[in-house]
């Protein structure tokens, strides 16, 4: 039966061992189905995901001159802050949407590297590795969005080893492709709406996700996420305390050969009356393989006789694609 719904599923035997097959047999069907589901088991310390939610939460709280700071410098270089209506995400689907409703704040690696490896520095890099935009305030900011950094690589790493066990893989498929990932930690801060918005504006428009996957923390607040399921309804991602959300990305469907489904979501808008009982922020991993990733159709997702839905791409050009369309007039100017 296919789902309908957002699935929930406790990645514990998975990472213990005790049953790897039956996780990666549940993981497989919301792939297949719906493209994303709610994790438990993932062995993240809620003590770091609320120091981050609170620390985010007072950078967001600065001046704007103060946010403005560390801004992001080019469309290409995803790297600081970006104001309100700054951005468009339904952009990145040829729509000509207005700017979303949120701001936001990212980095990208945290690990150091070596200059000299022209992996890192070299042309086919791009600005994949540029450095860190950090804030002044608050000092805190850094530590914990590093730690926090850090664990969201972990658990995208056994997410993907259950991907590829879900795939009829071995299990190690994809540790070489993401060994020196350009993934990216993004906070969005929704504010209370004050005004009503104009048409067509969403919090974020209806876009997908451009990576491999997205492993997302946010709250249980008017204005929430939605997921289109395969009747074409629109229907609420659970919230569920001390859980994760994970979504596929672009890079995983072509992967698969849209075996499985990078799917589109939208965060819609609070009813004006809320309030401040609206305002919400999500953390958000985007998991992006190497940039030198070569993304072509795995044997196991093409039958006998078909062709590869889509000719290969490495994630790097993949990506630098997509991150230069979602940019509107107000961010550049």
């Amino acid at each position: 039966m296919t789902l309908l719904s957002v699935p929930i599923i406790d990645l514990t035997p998975f990472r213990t061992g005790a049953d790897k097959p039956g996780v990666a047999a549940a993981v497989a069907q919301a792939c297949r189905d719906i493209g994303f589901l709610v994790v438990t088991g993932h062995g993240v310390d809620p003590a770091l995901i609320q120091r981050v939610s609170a620390v985010s939460t007072a950078f967001f709280d600065l001046p704007l001159e103060e946010k403005t700071a560390v801004a992001r410098p080019a469309p290409d270089v995803t790297r600081g802050y970006i104001p309100m209506l700054g951005e468009s995400v339904a952009r990145s689907r040829g729509e000509a949407a207005p700017g979303d409703l949120n701001e936001s704040m990212m980095i990208g690696p945290v690990a150091a590297f070596d200059p000299a490896d022209p992996y890192y520095t070299g042309p086919a890099a791009g600005k994949h590795f540029w450095p860190n935009l950090w804030p002044e305030r608050p000092a805190e900011l850094r530590p914990l969005w590093t730690a926090y950094f850090n664990e969201m690589e972990r658990l995208a790493g056994e997410i993907m080893r259950a991907f590829a066990l879900a795939l009829d893989l071995p299990e190690a498929f994809f540790d070489d492709k993401i060994d020196r990932h350009i993934s990216r930690l993004r906070v969005r801060n929704y504010p209370a709406p004050t005004t009503p918005p104009v048409p067509g504006q969403l919090r974020a428009g209806a876009h997908t996700d451009y990576g491999s996957l997205t492993i997302l923390h946010t709250e249980d607040k008017p204005g929430g996420l939605q997921v289109v399921n395969k009747a074409g309804e629109w229907v609420d991602v659970p919230i569920v305390p001390g859980c994760f959300i994970i979504n596929i990305g672009d890079l995983m469907m072509r992967w698969t050969n849209d075996t499985w489904t990078s799917n589109l979501h939208r965060v819609v808008n609070p009813p004006l009356d809320a309030g401040e009982a609206s305002r919400r922020q999500s953390l958000v991993f985007f998991h992006n393989p190497n940039h030198d990733a070569l993304v072509e159709c795995i044997p196991s997702c093409l039958a006998p006789g078909a062709a590869p839905k889509y000719p290969p791409i490495t994630s790097g050009d993949y990506l630098r694609l997509k991150f230069t369309q979602t940019q509107t007039a107000y961010a550049a100017e």
